[in-house]
C-alpha cells in the first residue's frame, strides 16, 4: 500500500539540525504507513548518511540526485520519487508539530484540488522552540494568525506547503533556473494558482523555523531575492508580480534617490541599520539593488 502523503526535505550539510528535525517527522499523529519521508540530499559531506543509519527511520528514504541542481532540483527529485497522492515540502531546519501531516491531509480531503500552506513560527534556538511550541500563536512570531483562509501565491512558502503530486507534475514542478536564493517556491505557487489550485491556509498545521539569520546574511538574501524577482517577472511578464513583491514607482524612486547620494548609502550601514526600521529599509535597498542587477 502506497503512502498518502510524501514529505520532501531538501538538505545540504545540515546533520546538526536534522538530528532534531527527522525524529519529529517520524513521530506524527498520522500513522507511519500513511506517509513517507524523502530526504533529498545535494551532496552532503557532514555525516548525514551516517545519521540516517543511526536513526533507522523505516519510512525514510535518502534521495541523492546524480547532479546538484540546488534546492529546486532537490525538491523536483523528491516530487519524481514520491509515491504519495500529496507532497508536503519542508526544510532541514524546520521542526514539525506532531499533527502537521494530519492537518495538511485533512484540509486536502475537505477541499480537493487545492494547495495548502500552514503556520510557520520563527525561533532562534532549540530552547526557544521548546518554550513556544505549546503556544504557537504568540503575536509577532508568524505572518497569518489563527484563522483559516484562502491566500495568494505570495504565501506559498515551501517550509510548510503541500499540493497534489499530480498538480505539481502538471505545472512542471520547480523552475530550476531559479538558482539563487528566493522565489522558486512563490513562482511555483503562482503557476499552481493560475492552473486553478487555490492556496488554502490551515492555522493548525504548525511548524517552527529554527534558523537565526544575522543581519549581514539577511541583506545578502534580500539582494538575491531581488535577482529572483527580476527572473520571475521576465518569465511571466505580469506586472502584478512586481507590485505584489514590492517593486513599484515609489520604492524604485526612493531607491534611485539613495543610490544618487553616496553619503545616504553610507548611513544605511551605520546608524540606520541599528534600529528595526533602519534594518528593514536597508534590506529593501539591497533587494532593489538585486532587482536592478547592481551592487549595493
Amino acid at each position: 500500500m502506497n503512502p498518502v502523503i510524501s514529505v520532501v526535505i531538501p538538505t545540504f550539510n545540515r546533520r546538526e539540525t536534522l538530528e532534531r528535525v527527522l525524529p519529529l517527522l517520524a513521530n506524527q499523529t498520522l500513522p507511519a504507513d500513511q506517509y513517507e519521508l524523502l530526504l533529498c540530499d545535494s551532496g552532503s559531506t557532514d555525516g548525514t548518511a551516517e545519521l540516517l543509519a543511526e536513526l533507522a527511520i523505516p519510512n525514510l528514504r535518502h534521495i541523492r540526485p546524480a547532479e546538484n541542481r540546488g534546492r529546486s532540483g532537490a525538491r523536483n527529485a523528491g516530487i519524481r520519487e514520491a509515491t504519495g497522492e500529496f507532497v508536503l515540502f519542508t526544510d532541514a531546519d524546520i521542526l514539525a508539530s506532531p499533527n502537521l501531516l494530519e492537518e495538511h491531509l485533512r484540509l486536502h480531503r475537505e477541499r480537493p484540488h487545492s494547495a495548502v500552506v500552514g503556520l510557520e513560527v520563527q525561533v532562534n534556538t532549540f530552547e526557544e522552540y521548546e518554550q513556544v511550541r505549546d503556544n504557537p500563536y504568540d503575536k509577532g512570531r508568524h505572518l497569518h494568525g489563527r484563522n483559516d483562509k484562502e491566500m495568494s501565491w505570495l504565501f506559498f512558502l515551501t517550509g510548510n506547503a503541500s499540493a497534489p503530486r499530480q498538480a505539481l507534475l502538471d505545472v512542471g514542478g520547480f523552475d530550476e533556473n531559479f538558482t539563487v536564493y528566493g522565489h522558486e517556491d512563490l513562482e511555483l505557487g503562482y503557476r499552481l494558482q493560475k492552473a486553478g489550485y487555490p492556496i488554502l491556509y490551515n492555522a493548525k498545521a504548525v511548524n517552527y523555523h529554527w534558523h537565526p539569520v544575522p543581519f549581514e546574511e539577511r541583506c545578502d538574501k534580500k539582494w538575491h531575492s531581488g535577482v529572483a524577482t527580476r527572473r520571475f517577472f521576465n518569465k511571466h511578464q505580469d506586472r502584478s508580480v512586481l507590485l505584489r513583491l514590492g517593486v513599484n514607482p515609489v520604492t524604485l524612486g526612493i531607491h534611485a534617490l539613495v543610490c544618487a547620494v553616496p553619503s545616504w548609502r553610507a548611513k544605511l550601514r551605520s546608524k540606520l541599520w541599528q534600529t528595526r526600521w533602519g534594518q528593514e529599509f536597508t534590506r529593501q535597498y539591497y533587494y532593489l539593488c538585486g532587482y536592478k542587477d547592481r551592487q549595493p
